[in-house]
């Protein structure tokens, strides 16, 4: 019972202290990188021809494409273990649990449920949608097509990999609570970033906080009995690798990718300036 304890503090501890250092670290020097580099040149290219909206559009349909491709053999990889990790660390579990602590999981783990998602990402959509006004568009379209992008990227994969799930819940491949985590509340993180200009130090904030939300979110499912844990695993990094690509779309399409547009504070001022 202790040892779950030990590892509830550390699903918080721990991505806490790697956010930044991985932001500051390996994401800094990948930023600079000639791969990025390249990427950015290929993006301007295509909205010079087809037009930002167009190059959103087809840039998230390819960054899906290429997380499905990854992550197929990664699920396949999972489901061969799950004889010999899913099963010993869900029997493991389901032997330690506290009923206090469970409660408190139960709880939390609801966080990754669709149905108060869905809220979460329609009252996002209409007051980023208010605080964009003659751009209301980007936020509203953007915030409300990302649930249903995890949605349907996590069940083509669910559906590619067909690994069933444990006999205690109905969690597949991958976690798509966890998924649903990272990409509601980081496209929150997102927006509130591109509203208000943020520099880099609340970038790494925003993005930090959204972290260890989703890893005690995979932590809450494992100790509920939801899901494998290599389903967890997975969902972790699924989660943030599919909102790395829409990222990018909404950045495009917001005019802030690849190159830098007036800031959205300067146009909110300018729209609230009555015309001389």
């Amino acid at each position: 019972m202790v040892v779950l304890f030990v590892v509830a503090a550390m699903a918080v501890v721990v991505p806490a202290v790697a956010g930044p250092l991985l932001a500051y670290g390996p994401g800094r020097r990948l930023a600079g990188g000639r791969l990025v580099a390249r990427t950015r040149e290929a993006v301007a290219g295509l909205v010079t021809t087809l037009g930002r909206p167009l190059t959103a559009v087809v840039f998230v349909l390819f960054w899906a494409a290429l997380v499905i491709a990854v992550f197929w053999p990664v699920g396949l990889l999972a489901h061969s273990l799950e004889d010999a990790v899913d099963w010993p660390v869900l029997l493991w579990v389901t032997d330690h649990r506290h009923a206090g602590f469970e409660d408190f999981n139960w709880f939390y783990t609801a966080l990754g449920d669709r149905e108060p998602l869905k809220k979460v990402v329609v009252v996002a959509a209409v007051v980023f949608a208010v605080l964009w006004r003659r751009r209301f568009w980007i936020p509203l379209t953007a915030i409300l097509l990302s649930f249903p992008l995890e949605q349907y990227v996590q069940a083509i994969l669910s559906g590619m990999v067909n690994r069933g799930h444990p006999p205690t819940g109905l969690g597949s491949y991958p976690s798509g609570g966890i998924a649903r985590v990272v990409m509601t509340f980081g496209v929150i993180a997102l927006f509130t970033a591109l509203t208000w200009q943020l520099n880099r130090r609340w970038h790494v904030v925003l993005g930090t906080v959204v972290l260890v939300m989703a890893c005690y979110e995979g932590y809450s499912r494992i100790y509920v009995e939801k899901h494998w844990l290599t389903d967890v695993i997975s969902g972790i990094l699924f989660g943030p690798a599919l909102f790395l690509g829409y990222a990018i779309a909404v950045t495009i399409l917001a005019g802030r990718y690849p190159r830098e547009a007036a800031p959205v504070t300067e146009i909110l001022r300018a729209e609230a300036v009555p015309a001389a």
